[in-house]
């Protein structure tokens, strides 16, 4: 479970194609996606952006945990 996930914008577009864990390193969207949908990163969901899915932190009061700060 990772508190602070961050996106790459390695994307022809600057999305994220993979993000960095810290402890874990790099890890790309696609397993990524599988790992918020197992549960196995609570704070965060997958959101559907026209046909490709991305992690978003879960809402709250601090920016600091955002995925892209």
């Amino acid at each position: 479970m990772a508190k602070n996930i961050n996106g790459n914008k390695d994307g022809t577009n600057g999305e994220n194609q993979s993000y960095t864990i810290r402890g874990r390193g790099v890890v790309s969207r696609s397993k990524l996606v599988k790992e918020i949908n197992a549960g196995r990163h609570p704070d965060f969901h997958v959101i559907d952006v026209n046909g490709q899915k991305f992690a978003r932190a879960n809402r709250d009061c601090s920016t600091n945990n955002n995925i892209d700060k």
